[in-house]
């Protein structure tokens, strides 16, 4: 084969149902090539590990402290009865009360009668129980005129998490597919395989087994992670990120196919594992800037609307925006919608510059000629 010399014989006829099956044998030898890698085997381990190992420390870091303990006289700490976080023992009059903060067995106690608009004093041993003391102060009313009802500090976390998960699992698998494509280049593997299968047939099959691969890791990244919920008690954060989860496993199902197109095409047209980073870095950049925005914007309404629509971005900004409550039910699917519309179109280029180059060899084919033809 000569450099640069056109593509030849891969453009093969072949019915839609052999094109299938070619598909699928492509598929199969990528995930069968990535299960059989050791490397693999063992970074996808240590990624589990981790998400797991978050999961459950932040969980008991949570419950590190536990109830603070209040020794109630009576009706004096009403009020704390129906406040999460404090365990309260009612004993029978003051005396009895001292004891216990004094021995330790109690953080604080409440006992009637004070100076304070209250009518009651808080008992401690030797310093003021902050948590005490604010919940029984009297503070102003606070109207919020844009109530968010999550946790601001929380809300940044879950934002890390969507854009970490997405980001190393896109690059991860999308890098896995370029590497594929200059190495049967440069081996000239690829004129044997093209021998047979359809330039587009092996396209499709390079896409569809890294995308089971990048799919089925997320699938059990969120897996552990709702167990890692439900096993340290975090059932309420479960229940809110319930249906975040789900839609985010979805929705990277789909816009990963879309990176994975555009990191095969741009891959061909180079023939140097070196020149690998130089042709995919514009499809890095659209991994990078969901995951900084994300993070960056994790509570603003107007950004992470933007982003549930772009399709490279909706991974992300659509789960952040159902977990805050900010999304309707149906928007969702307005966001597949577009990124199945986007994938068509993708697909349709990317094929044609992976066609028209994958056989080039030499130096690296310019965008415009793989685009002609």
């Amino acid at each position: 084969m000569t450099a640069n010399a056109p593509l030849a014989g891969s453009s093969s006829a072949a019915t839609p149902a052999r094109a299938a099956g070619l598909a699928w044998l492509v598929a199969e030898r990528e995930i069968t090539t990535r299960v059989r890698s050791k490397a693999f085997l063992v970074s996808t381990g240590i990624l589990l590990l981790l998400v797991l190992a978050s999961v459950l420390l932040g969980g008991f870091a949570s419950k590190l402290g536990g109830d603070t303990k209040v020794a109630v006289v009576g009706t004096a700490g009403a009020v704390l009865e129906q406040a999460p976080g404090f365990d309260v023992q009612k004993v029978a009059d003051q005396p009895a009360a001292e004891k216990l903060v004094r021995s330790g067995d109690v953080d604080a106690a409440i006992v009637p009668g004070g100076s304070g608009a209250g009518g009651v004093t808080v008992l401690a041993k030797d310093s003021a129980p902050a948590s005490v003391v604010q919940l029984l102060s009297v503070q102003p009313e606070v109207k919020l005129l844009e109530p968010l009802d999550k946790n601001p500090m929380l809300a940044y976390f879950i934002a890390i998490g969507f854009g970490i998960v997405f980001m190393m699992s896109a690059v991860t698998f999308g890098t896995t597919i370029a590497q594929s494509v200059v190495e049967e280049k440069q081996t000239r593997i690829v004129e044997i395989l093209l021998a047979t299968v359809p330039a587009r047939v092996l396209l499709a099959g390079k896409i569809i087994g890294n995308s089971i691969l990048a799919l089925a890791q997320v699938v059990a990244i969120l897996a552990l992670a709702s167990l890692g919920m439900l096993a340290t008690g975090q059932d309420l954060l479960f229940g809110d990120l319930g249906t975040a989860l789900i839609w985010f496993g979805v929705l990277f199902a789909f816009g990963f196919v879309l990176l994975a197109t555009l990191y095969a095409a741009t891959a061909a047209l180079v023939s140097r594992q070196e020149d690998i980073g130089s042709v995919t870095s514009p499809v890095m950049m659209l991994v990078m800037i969901p995951y900084v925005l994300v993070i960056v914007f994790n509570t603003n309404p107007e950004v992470l609307a933007i982003m549930s629509y772009v399709p490279f971005s909706a991974p992300v900004g659509m789960p952040m925006r159902l977990y805050l409550g900010l999304a309707e039910w149906w928007e969702p699917l307005v966001a597949i919608v577009i990124l199945i519309a986007s994938i068509a179109l993708v697909i349709g280029i990317g094929a044609r510059i992976y066609e028209n180059s994958i056989l080039r060899t030499g130096s690296r084919v310019k965008l415009s000629e793989a685009l002609k033809g």
